[in-house]
């Protein structure tokens, strides 16, 4: 049950409280929160402080090619935003899926990030376009962690109880690079990953793959990379065969669970499917081609 609530309007204001009541946690849009308190899962915070009011949390721009991102941009302007459908289009993959128009209106990237699923749809993306972000402490202290090092299980992550997340920065990636976000879902609203796949493909002159990244949702505690898949991928032709033999290696050496909503043999199965799929979409993209965001729809009536 919440005892205290607070809404600072400024980065100093809301570490000062989280520095000072030990119950105290930041809250923006809220989405999760609520909806894990409704099912029981989980119970409202006795201290709640508010950073949805915090203008400075709230900024977006390039600056020196990089997309720099405060905690606060929402999904549905990540997701609607012509800069980053050219130039980090995963992104804007996996934001556009993510819960209902309602939930993207209100949810956040930070509060994403924070909230640590392993079935997250925009961590996974934020992961092979080697994004990183800043937490700032009560004594003005800043570090920088790289999304891939922020989460060290499901709800779990790096963060001091005192710190808080201001923003995000992602670099450009390299000429000749495309990227995709695909995931498994049985409906198209207010769904969570069965299996999901990112990717970064980067293409040299002759069309083969010049360097990959790939990162897996929903097949371990954390988004994890596919390292045995992306060095398949290095020197090979950027086609069907490829993709699949890739696809076959990432899901040889995850490990997903099972639980009410698929069994690990049915996502490992999937996984090659989905893979297979974001790899063609990013290469794609690489290519110039236009492939419609969010890449999962499209992603639907292919096959690999």
């Amino acid at each position: 049950m919440t005892e205290r609530f607070a809404a600072p309007t400024t980065i100093e204001a809301a570490l000062r409280i989280l520095a000072s009541d030990d119950a105290a946690r930041p809250v923006a849009g809220g989405t999760d929160l609520v909806v894990a308190a409704r099912q029981g899962r989980k119970p409202l915070p006795a201290s709640i402080v508010a950073i949805d009011r915090i203008v400075a949390l709230a900024r977006h721009d390039v600056v020196d090619g990089a997309l720099v991102l405060g905690a606060l941009v929402s999904h549905d302007w990540l997701a609607e935003s012509s800069v980053v459908a050219a130039g980090w289009t995963a992104l804007a993959d996996g934001s556009a899926i993510v819960g209902s128009p309602a939930t993207r209106s209100t949810g956040t990237i930070g509060g994403n990030l924070m909230n640590a699923s392993p079935a997250a749809d925009t961590t996974g993306p934020l992961v092979v376009l080697d994004a990183s972000l800043t937490l700032v402490a009560a004594d003005s202290s800043a570090r920088s962690v790289a999304v891939a090092d922020l989460a060290t299980g499901p709800g779990r992550t790096v963060a001091t109880r005192s710190e808080l997340l201001t923003e995000i920065a992602v670099p450009a990636p390299a000429a000749g690079s495309g990227s995709a976000y695909v995931r498994l879902e049985y409906r198209r609203a207010m769904e969570i990953a069965v299996v999901g796949a990112a990717a970064l493909v980067t293409l040299n002159g002759d069309g083969r793959v010049a360097a990959a990244r790939i990162a897996l949702t929903a097949v371990a505690p954390t988004i994890v990379r596919a390292p045995d898949a992306e060095a398949a991928l290095v020197g090979a032709a950027a086609d069907a065969t490829t993709f699949r033999a890739a696809a076959e290696a990432a899901a040889a050496a995850a490990r997903p669970i099972d639980d009410v909503r698929a069994s690990a043999d049915y996502r490992r199965a999937m996984l090659v499917v989905v893979v297979a799929r974001t790899l063609a979409a990013a290469a794609a993209r690489a290519r110039g081609e236009s492939i419609p965001i969010p890449a999962s729809r499209w992603a639907a009536g292919q096959v690999v």
